[in-house]
């Protein structure tokens, strides 16, 4: 890690020119024994795109070569952009002849063509694919006389793929499969591959979820030395480890979840102090007591990085033997945990923590609905049932809403947009679509998580050990001038644009709270902020205004959690050396990487699958009227979203009264004629067009 570290400082300076591997040895004094982990240094550099071999054998960085490394993001229309590697630099944009036989989320190196000294976007072509994302792909099989093809489901996915009729697997038409891509696209030649799975005939039931669960490459099955390996595991705890830990059991510690929750990974304690301030205690599934370092579960875990909620099933990270079993806080049971006591004073302040090794024994599973019946409605019969715990939960409201109250102060940043579940029956059809609201224990634990995740990784970053933290940089200057610019149709403008403060985009929040643009304001501000992932470096987290974080309090569905917890172990015990922190380096950073990967595939398919079953529900629905508020504006037309959540599309093709224009400043479409406008925040009245379930598309015309 330290030699890649100092190859690229030195490629880095000014006067760098390419050298070659034997030229670069001697300038950085590279000899015997150290020789061959820098040659294998600069050959994974290589692989990753972080340097550039060129023909004569020398050795450069990207973008001193007009080269940018990065991930190719498709348009169904035939272009791209490379999102690079290194946030500093800007989206390139692909043409479709330069595509070069690239495909969608494919890691390329990218030559620029045309940088913004031209005027508008940098422009390039893909000259180099350094690693195939697509081996393999979800679609439609559709026969022809010689040979068959496969539709992609994904139409960012730009080319069919042709199947052999000896490699198609007894495929009928309108199937969906599973093909293996056995020869890539070239510039005029589209892949060619062979049906490894048929999931079954489009439509048929089962079939829609089960197809992007397979085109997300999120694994169901376990294999089974991973489930032997857990069955293994021990489910008593042995006195021996009871003695070395923490015995809590005699505290009044509940786990507050959702009716339906299986794997309970935290509980919490709330004491007040006889000096007024609280001693909150997080208390959390010590799943890294369990899950050995390279054991197969591990390896597991890293390969899922997350457990995916669908609205029908959940594919969990772990074997259900650690997650509804052995680990989760079930009540009553003897848990091993690991527990963050914080003393926290009347300003919301921690004063001081402790981290330590812990046994826990659960006084009750609570759910949100209950703890907030009693304290917003006082429920009688749930008072008296749970008499004994009444002090806490006030206590817990109350110490809440200083910590809210506190992370308001520094700015953190709170949207509030409408959530929506779709509610299915046996069948796994749409039944109804009801909204959700989040109450107030939904609050309580979303706060004690927050401080809980904020205090672990301010006391990891002090130690200066290698960790991952969750981090949500600084939102980009240039989208938040065209945010700025556009919210000043508004009357609303932005201060300090090349470094906004948290809380500025916070008091514009306040600001337009009730008013006609909250919606497109607080949209707009969204899509213009950055995505949070992991990293090995602690870059702070915007969006909460917090100087430090991390992601603790959920390492049964998490692996970063599971990590940070198996390193916060080792520091406990004094096991952490040079040897070690040189490993973990490396691992962090590309446990990172992979985790915030895995967890963007999770967002999408639950999304992806979310919003099908709202096309679903909407199917008999064609004909009837809806009021509905527009959510997107584009070119094509509009975006309309209904009062349950769904949204669907009407065509600038089906507004027949007149002949509108996209205006991209303002995010409107305007008529030529009427000058009538539409944007973001309009109340509209449409009616259902279209529902199409299989392309998981929904149509509105205005009426």
């Amino acid at each position: 890690m330290q030699i890649k570290k100092r190859i690229l400082e030195f490629m880095k300076e000014k006067a760098y020119n390419p050298m070659t591997a034997e030229e670069l040895m001697n300038r950085l004094d590279i000899d015997g024994p150290d020789m061959p982990a820098f040659c294998e240094a600069l050959r994974e550099m290589e692989r990753e795109g972080e340097v550039i071999l060129t023909r004569k054998k020398r050795y450069g960085i990207p973008e001193k070569m007009d080269l940018v490394t990065g991930t190719l993001q498709c348009h169904q229309r035939g272009f791209g952009f490379v999102l690079p590697r290194d946030d500093m630099y800007e989206d390139v944009y692909i043409p479709a002849d330069g595509i070069n036989g690239a495909m969608h989320n494919d890691r390329v190196i990218a030559k620029i063509t045309k940088g913004r000294a031209d005027g508008g976007r940098t422009e390039g072509e893909i000259v180099r694919i350094l690693e195939r994302a697509n081996r393999r792909v979800v679609g439609t099989y559709e026969k022809s006389r010689n040979f068959g093809f496969v539709v992609p489901d994904d139409p960012r996915i730009l080319d069919d793929i042709f199947v052999a009729r000896e490699d198609a697997l007894g495929a009928r038409e309108g199937d969906k499969v599973v093909v293996e891509i056995q020869r890539w696209p070239e510039k005029r030649r589209n892949p060619e591959g062979r049906i490894i799975e048929v999931l079954g005939h489009r439509g048929d039931i089962g079939v829609d979820v089960l197809s992007i669960i397979r085109s997300y490459d999120i694994p169901e099955e376990f294999p089974a030395a991973v489930l032997h390996e857990a069955e293994a595991l021990p489910g008593d705890i042995p006195q021996g480890e009871l003695e070395k830990r923490a015995d809590l059991r005699d505290m009044k510690i509940v786990t507050i979840d959702g009716a339906d929750a299986k794997d309970l990974d935290d509980a919490v304690s709330v004491e007040r102090l006889q000096n007024g301030n609280f001693r909150l205690g997080v208390h959390i599934a010590d799943v890294a007591h369990y899950v050995a370092e390279n054991s197969l579960l591990d390896k597991e875990a890293y390969r899922r990085g997350t457990s995916v909620y669908f609205l029908d099933r959940v594919i969990p990270m772990l074997p259900q033997r650690l997650s509804n079993g052995i680990c989760s806080l079930n009540p009553k049971e003897d848990r091993l945990t690991m527990t963050v006591f914080m003393e926290i004073d009347r300003c919301g302040c921690v004063v001081d923590y402790e981290i330590l090794e812990s046994v826990i024994r659960t006084s009750e599973r609570m759910t949100y609905t209950d703890v907030s019946d009693i304290l917003e409605k006082n429920d009688p019969a749930l008072m008296e049932r749970y008499r004994y715990l009444l002090e806490d939960f006030k206590a817990m409201e109350e110490l809440h809403r200083i910590l809210s109250a506190k992370r308001t102060e520094r700015g953190s940043i709170d949207f509030e947009f409408d959530e929506f579940k779709v509610i299915l029956d046996e069948k796994g059809k749409p039944a109804d679509i009801v909204k959700v609201e989040r109450r107030t224990a939904d609050k309580i634990i979303e706060e004690f998580m927050l401080v809980c995740n904020q205090t672990v990784a301010e006391h990891m970053y002090w130690l200066g050990v290698p960790f991952i933290y969750r981090v949500h940089e600084e939102p980009d200057m240039e989208k938040m001038e065209a945010f700025n610019a556009f919210i000043y149709n508004f009357g609303y403008s932005i201060k300090g644009i090349k470094r906004v403060h948290p809380k500025t985009l916070q008091a514009l929040i306040a600001k337009v709270k009730g008013k006609k643009e909250e919606r497109v304001i607080n949209t707009l501000m969204l899509r213009s902020l950055k995505r949070a992932r992991y990293s090995h470096e602690s870059l702070g987290h915007y969006g909460l205004a917090a100087t430090y974080y991390c992601h603790f309090t959920s390492p049964i569905r998490r692996y970063p959690d599971l990590v940070v917890h198996r390193i916060l172990k080792e520091t406990i015990k004094g096991r952490m050396n040079q040897d070690r922190a040189e490993y973990l380096r490396d691992f962090v950073e590309r446990a990172a990487m992979q985790s915030s990967d895995r967890e963007r595939a999770a967002d999408e398919a639950e999304r992806e699958v979310e919003d099908m079953k709202k096309v679903e529900y909407m199917a008999d629905k064609v004909g009837e009227e809806f009021e509905g508020i527009v959510s997107g504006v584009t070119a094509f037309g509009l975006f309309v979203e209904l009062y349950n959540g769904v949204e669907g599309m009407v065509r600038v093709s089906y507004m027949d009264d007149d002949f509108y224009h996209f205006d991209e400043k303002s995010y409107t479409l305007m008529g030529a004629r009427t000058r009538k406008t539409y944007k973001i925040g309009d109340a509209v009245r449409v009616q259902v067009l279209r529902a199409d379930t299989i392309d998981k598309k929904l149509e509105f015309t205005l009426v």
